[in-house]
């Protein structure tokens, strides 16, 4: 086997070698999406819950500040509001919400792609090697001049498949892991979204009581 596994994996490898280097940049682009908003929007999020009884244009303020996280932004549409109804102000986080699902979900089809296609690129490379294995024997000969070409017909199957299966195997492991990621996101958006639509209730009646 040639110690350079571009060669070794015949003409399919060049394109699995492009989508290994597509899904490495873009696992890394969600890690630190992803770290940067585990990291920071929990503590946000507590901070503005318990601002926005006592002091909402801080909590504004807060939100304002950081609204690079999602929550921050979902939050931001509907307390920028003029005095909108409880139903209103609902609906205007559901929206925000459903406004930032393309963005958790970024890059989804392309690993989805990555996956299904990488295995089948490994399938077309073995497909090959082995035509040109075929190509190379000839009955009766063990040895020989051919040997060599056998050989390079047997590598390029077996190493084509393997570069297919390690670049989709790696792959779905993140894509998943993003995935629940995402789902645990949305679940905290609706949790905290309806913390501050009761906050936001609470202060809707008062205000009517005292009209």
């Amino acid at each position: 086997m040639s110690d350079n596994w571009l060669t070794a994996g015949g003409i399919v490898a060049l394109p699995l070698f492009l989508f290994s280097l597509i899904a490495i940049a873009l696992i890394l682009e969600r890690l630190i999406f992803w770290f940067r908003i585990n990291n920071r929007q929990g503590k946000i999020v507590r901070e503005v819950l318990e601002l926005y009884p006592s002091d909402p244009p801080r909590a504004v303020q807060l939100l304002r500040a950081n609204s690079t996280l999602p929550i921050a932004r979902i939050f931001l549409e509907a307390l920028s509001r003029d005095r909108p109804n409880p139903e209103a102000f609902r609906l205007a986080l559901e929206t925000a919400a459903q406004a930032e699902i393309p963005l958790l979900k970024r890059f989804n089809t392309v690993f989805e792609t990555i996956i299904s296609i990488s295995p089948l690129l490994g399938l077309l490379g073995t497909i090959f090697g082995l035509i040109r294995t075929f190509a190379a024997l000839k009955i009766g000969e063990v040895g020989g001049s051919n040997s060599g070409a056998v050989t390079q017909g047997i590598s390029e199957a077996l190493v084509s498949t393997g570069i297919g299966l390690i670049v989709a195997i790696v792959t779905l492991l993140f894509a998943n892991t993003f995935r629940g990621f995402y789902l645990r996101q949305f679940a905290f958006i609706q949790e905290s979204g309806g913390q501050l639509e009761l906050l936001y209730r609470d202060r809707y009646e008062r205000r009517r009581r005292n009209v």
